[in-house]
């Protein structure tokens, strides 16, 4: 893949929207993995490669939509019953082993190909609950229309056309439609490596015993299950001690085994926080602020040609800063294209007021226990550093930089964490 540009991730200062750094990262970030080919029980959540072309129709042939009588439209009376002779039978994967004749109705199941004719071939079918038989006849209703349930060949996927774009994440419904084209794999880009650590004397791996002041890291592993969800490789270089050297060859280690390092807190300028200082004599480093709560303080940068994303070090905010801007930038990365979250209207089950200027994401639950529009409920406990808050949420209210104020009733943007946890 063509390298990133050296410094990639330069602005000018100045607090940035959502949408203005995500149209920074879309007009600079490229794939950085290559290809490889996988069978189709190992393509779920992959990133397509290259765009999947139809090699041929799908139906491959026209059938029957429904369980009835195949029949020639013009043998139908238009004003009264029809009564014709079954001269055969039709079955999915049993054609009719000889041509149909004019004058005759065929006994036909859903999924059985139409067959061919004497004079063309029968166009119509009739559903077995419209017709009765007698004596070895179908007699058929008037007003069936013409062409009625007959699928067209095709009709669901045309040979030549494109199934399925490049940079697409693959989900069950793409799977089939390879799965309907006769193919065994598909070319999908490599997973992005992600190297993921912490750094901070205060910081203890889950299940070891902890010291005064010391705290579990939730970050970290928070950070490995949003990356999981991404489908990317994560690789874990665990948690860092307070050292300028030890952090120096830990990122140094980590750009060395990833195509994109990512780690949160200890990027501010104190004594103790050593990973700016770091990135700075390893690469480039830039601070970003997002004009956005929670999540406003976000380190972009790259170790050689490796990128480096640095989150807020307070958990909910490091949740958010990851979903608005480190999303957006590895599938970016990982070759899936532009991508936006879809968001839905909901109502506001609050009152709320804001600055101006700045995006605000809200933690809330869904409700619906009236008519008309969900509405989303506030949850109390909220902040920064407030992680259940986002672990009981269904989603976020997304009030925009216009928004100063919200009254319970009016109605809000949902974004639903079911969009961005996968």
């Amino acid at each position: 893949m063509p390298p990133l540009a050296d410094d990639c991730f330069a602005h000018d200062s100045g607090a940035l929207t959502v949408e203005a750094a995500r149209a920074i990262l879309d007009a600079r970030l490229a794939p950085v993995t290559g290809t490889e080919t996988v069978g189709l029980r190992g393509a779920t959540g992959r990133v397509l490669a290259e765009a999947l072309v139809a090699g041929r129709d799908v139906p491959p042939h026209d059938n029957a939509a429904v369980d009835g009588y195949a029949v020639w439209f013009a043998d139908l009376a238009p004003d009264g019953e029809t009564r014709l002779p079954v001269a055969g039978r039709i079955a999915a994967g049993h054609p009719l082993a000889e041509p149909a004749r004019r004058g005759t109705a065929l006994r036909i199941f859903t999924g059985a190909p139409m067959p061919d004719g004497e004079e063309g071939a029968p166009d119509t079918v009739v559903m077995q609950e419209d017709a009765h038989l007698v004596d070895g006849a179908v007699v058929l209703p008037p007003g069936v229309a013409r062409g009625a349930n007959r699928r067209r060949r095709g009709e669901d996927i045309a040979r030549g056309a494109t199934v399925l774009e490049a940079g697409k994440r693959l989900r069950a419904p793409d799977i089939g439609l390879a799965a309907s084209l006769g193919v065994t794999g598909l070319a999908v880009r490599a997973r992005l490596r992600v190297a993921v650590l912490s750094s901070g004397d205060e910081v203890a791996e889950p299940g070891a015993a902890v010291g005064p002041g010391q705290i579990y890291d939730a970050n970290r592993h928070g950070l490995m299950a949003l990356l999981d969800g991404l489908g990317c490789a994560v690789v874990d270089h665990g948690i860092v001690r307070d050292r300028r050297e030890d952090v120096e060859a830990a990122l140094g280690r980590a750009a060395a085994d990833a195509d994109v390092v990512i780690s949160s807190a200890g990027m501010s300028r104190g004594e103790e926080d050593h990973v700016a200082a770091a990135l700075a004599r390893l690469g480039h480093l830039h601070f970003w602020r997002l004009a956005v709560k929670p999540g406003r303080p976000v380190a972009l940068g790259q170790i050689g040609a490796v990128p480096f994303i640095g989150l807020p070090g307070n958990p909910a905010a490091m949740m958010v800063a990851f979903l608005t801007l480190a999303r957006p930038a590895l599938l970016l990365l990982a070759g899936a294209g532009t991508t936006r979250p879809h968001t839905f209207p909901v109502r506001a089950g609050f009152d709320f007021s804001k600055k101006p200027g700045r995006r605000e994401y809200v933690a809330a639950r869904l409700t619906h226990d009236t008519p008309g529009m969900p509405v989303a409920t506030r949850i109390a406990r909220s902040g920064a550093g407030i992680l259940s808050a986002l672990a009981a949420t269904d989603g976020l209210v997304d009030l925009a930089e216009e928004t100063t104020s919200v009254v319970a009733g009016d109605p809000v943007v949902f974004l639903p964490m079911s969009e961005v946890l996968g």
